[in-house]
């Protein structure tokens, strides 16, 4: 079984009743000697695996093989995670920390660098407004999440919280730089260049100081709006109270020290050729095309997006950028229930005009994809004769604006990072060392 936090012999969680409750749990781990090196078994999180390549991975113990499992149904697909996991700790491949811990995990490449606490977060009902999302779930893929986790017990990749610290330097920042002068975990460089390393941090008077000021805050969803709903459904599922089910796997940055990235998520049209969807538009909006380089044509778009709604299309060889859209169409059909910032955001423009009424995109998985990576984007839909449309990111301010007033942007609107690589640590739902014998 793997091995849970809380448990009887851990920490008593702070007093308070809201705010965030951020609690050590024994990570489940791969075993370094047994698969010959961690790069090769860790992944990015689920949203960055490129679906169109449907190959198993090469390496026979890579966590994709758990977080994306290869069958022809969605029941072999769940049958086959959970098998694997269950024999991967048998067989010693993954193997529970001996003590619980908060685990300080660093990314760094050139000179980014970030850091964070992963830990079990007590789950908040949404109305507490102690973890606030700010984007919409889709309800399909919110469905596979559930049942994955439903099959496997664990959770197999941690979110990613962000908060913002309101002194400096803070308890948390001392006790995140003993661990990190100490030897870590492990240390790991992946094919994107990034290298990651991990500190357990054990002591009782660390893990208090980091709980107790962590309990004075919010945080925003950064990544993992359908894991955090994941949580959220399968822990009104459980019969019992308390339940292991109660805690969820995070990331939490404290943007105050490692701001994080913000970059757009490009949508690809598999139905729609560019040039259908450039005859749609007709006077909706200005359209020009750009017969130039990649780079040269996003930097047009960042141009464009500074001064209002902006899109590139791409898929035919060129680029094809759109902005200075009609003013009457934008008064005539943007929802008139959403504030002026929504109403402003290139997702919902894109969503509530181009998709639905210009080019009548259905939306389901059958006819959209969501691709973060800008040249996978372009490259997919110029081998199946389709669209990509790119966006330009949304600013943060106006992410974390929104999410405190409890409005939700479009789905895919925004990708936060680094993300926390997944494989690295996993928190196991099943442990049965806490109940009655």
């Amino acid at each position: 079984m793997l091995d849970l936090l809380p448990g009887k012999d851990d920490p008593a969680p702070p007093s308070r009743t809201r705010g965030l409750r951020l609690l050590p749990l024994r990570g489940v781990r791969y075993v370094p000697e047994e698969v010959g090196g961690l790069a090769a078994v860790i992944s990015p999180p689920l949203d960055g695996v490129i679906r169109g390549d449907e190959r198993a991975p090469a390496h026979p113990h890579s966590i994709v093989r758990l977080i994306l499992p290869q069958a022809d149904t969605a029941e072999g697909r769940r049958r086959q995670a959970s098998g694997t996991l269950r024999a991967w700790l048998a067989e010693g491949i993954l193997a529970s920390d001996a003590e619980p811990a908060l685990y300080v995990y660093e990314q760094s490449r050139g000179d980014l660098v970030q850091r964070g606490v992963i830990g079990a977060l007590a789950l908040s009902p949404p109305e507490e407004e102690v973890v606030l999302p700010h984007e919409d779930v889709i309800v399909h893929v919110l469905e596979e999440r559930a049942a994955l986790v439903r099959a496997t017990a664990a959770h197999l990749e941690p979110l990613l919280l962000s908060y913002r610290s309101t002194a400096a330097p803070t308890g948390v920042t001392s006790v995140v730089e003993r661990a990190t002068a100490r030897p870590p975990l492990l240390v790991t460089t992946t094919e994107d260049g990034f290298h990651h390393r991990l500190w357990s941090i054990t002591d009782q008077t660390d893990l208090g100081e980091i709980t107790d000021y962590i309990a004075g805050h919010q945080a925003l969803i950064a990544d993992g709006h359908h894991r955090w709903a994941t949580y959220l459904r399968l822990q009104r599922e459980q019969a019992v109270t308390p339940s292991p089910w109660d805690y969820g796997l995070v990331l939490l940055v404290d943007t105050a020290l490692y701001p994080l990235q913000v970059n757009a998520i490009h949508r690809l049209l598999h139905r729609l050729p560019v040039s259908e969807a450039l005859a749609a538009v007709g006077n909706s909006f200005r359209v020009r095309r750009l017969d130039t380089s990649l780079a040269r044509a996003m930097a047009a778009l960042a141009e464009a997006a500074s001064t209002g709604n902006a899109f590139l299309l791409a898929g035919d060889g060129s680029y094809h950028l759109l902005d200075s859209p009609d003013p009457a169409l934008l008064a005539r059909t943007m929802r008139k229930d959403r504030p002026a910032e929504w109403r402003a955001l290139d997702a919902a423009v894109l969503h509530e005009i181009l998709l639905a009424q210009v080019w009548c995109v259905p939306d389901g998985a059958d006819s959209i994809a969501y691709i973060h990576d800008t040249e996978s984007a372009v490259a997919q839909a110029e081998l199946h004769d389709a669209t990509a449309v790119l966006m330009h990111p949304v600013r943060e301010e106006v992410v974390h604006d929104l999410a405190r007033r409890g409005i939700t942007m479009p789905r895919k609107s925004t990708s936060f990072g680094p993300k926390p690589a997944s494989g690295l640590i996993l928190y196991g739902l099943d442990d049965m060392s806490s109940s009655p014998e």
